[in-house]
C-alpha cells in the first residue's frame, strides 16, 4: 500500500512548481505523466499479487478442510475395528485441521477486503491519470501561448496549475485515508495470531474441553456404527 502513498505524493509535489519554477514546464509536465504511468504499473502489479495471495489462502483452507474430513473418516474406521485409542488420535488430528481451516477463513476475508480496496484505489488513480493527462495538455498549450503573448497569459497558466494542485491534494487525502484503514486491518490480523503459552490453569481446562469433545465425537461415531442398517 506504500505505492499508493508514493503516487499521491507524486501527484501533489510535482505540480506545485512545474509552471513557476521549471526551466522547461512542458518537459516537466510530460515527465510527471511518465512517472505516474510507471507508478500505476507498479500498483497494478501489487493488485495482481494481492489476488494471487487470496487464491493461495483459499487453497490452503481447502487442504485443511480435506485433511479434517480424511482424519474423521479414519476415526470412523478405527471405531469399526474396535480401536478406540486410534480413533481418538485420528479425531485429534481432524480437530487440528478444522481449527486451521477456520483460521484461514478469517485471513481469506481480510485478504479479499484488502484486494478490493487496492482494486478500487487503482481504478481511481487510473482515472486521475486520464484527467491529469488532459489537464497537462491544457497547461502545455497555455505555457506555449504564454511564451508568445506575454506575462499575462503566463500568470493565467500558473493559476490553472494551482487549481490542479488543490484537486490533486484532495486525491492524496483520500488515498492516505485508505492506507490508514488498510494498516489498521493488517494490525488486527497480526494481533489475532495465537501465541504459545505455558501449561497454565486455562491450558489445562482447554485440554479437558478438547478431550471431552473428542470423546463426544467418538461416541457419535460409535452410535452411528451401532445403528441397524
Amino acid at each position: 500500500m506504500a505505492l499508493l502513498e508514493r503516487v499521491s505524493t507524486l501527484l501533489r509535489a510535482n505540480v506545485n512548481d512545474m509552471i513557476d519554477k521549471a526551466e522547461n514546464p512542458e518537459k516537466t509536465l510530460r515527465q510527471l505523466l511518465l512517472d505516474m504511468e510507471n507508478q500505476l504499473l507498479q500498483v497494478k502489479t501489487q493488485v495482481a499479487i494481492a489476488i494471487a495471495d487470496q487464491h493461495l489462502l483459499e487453497k490452503k483452507k481447502k487442504e485443511h478442510d480435506d485433511a479434517a474430513e480424511s482424519w474423521h473418516r479414519k476415526a470412523e474406521l478405527a471405531v469399526a475395528k474396535g480401536q478406540d485409542d486410534l480413533a481418538r488420535a485420528a479425531l485429534d488430528r481432524s480437530l487440528s485441521h478444522q481449527q486451521l481451516a477456520e483460521g484461514f477463513s478469517q485471513q481469506i476475508e481480510d485478504q479479499r477486503s484488502e484486494a478490493e480496496i487496492m482494486r478500487t484505489n487503482y481504478g481511481k488513480l487510473q482515472q486521475k491519470l486520464k484527467e491529469t493527462e488532459a489537464r497537462c495538455e491544457i497547461l502545455i498549450a497555455q505555457n506555449r501561448r504564454a511564451r508568445t503573448v506575454g506575462k499575462a497569459n503566463a500568470v493565467h497558466a500558473m493559476s490553472t496549475g494551482n487549481n490542479l494542485s488543490r484537486s490533486m491534494q484532495k486525491m492524496r487525502m483520500k488515498v492516505l485515508g485508505d492506507e490508514a484503514s488498510n494498516s489498521a486491518s493488517r494490525l488486527l490480523l497480526e494481533d489475532g495470531h495465537p501465541n504459545a503459552g505455558t501449561d497454565s490453569l486455562d491450558d489445562r481446562f482447554r485440554k479437558l474441553e478438547r478431550d471431552d469433545k473428542i470423546e463426544s465425537l467418538l461416541n457419535e461415531i460409535k452410535g452411528g456404527s451401532n445403528k441397524p442398517s
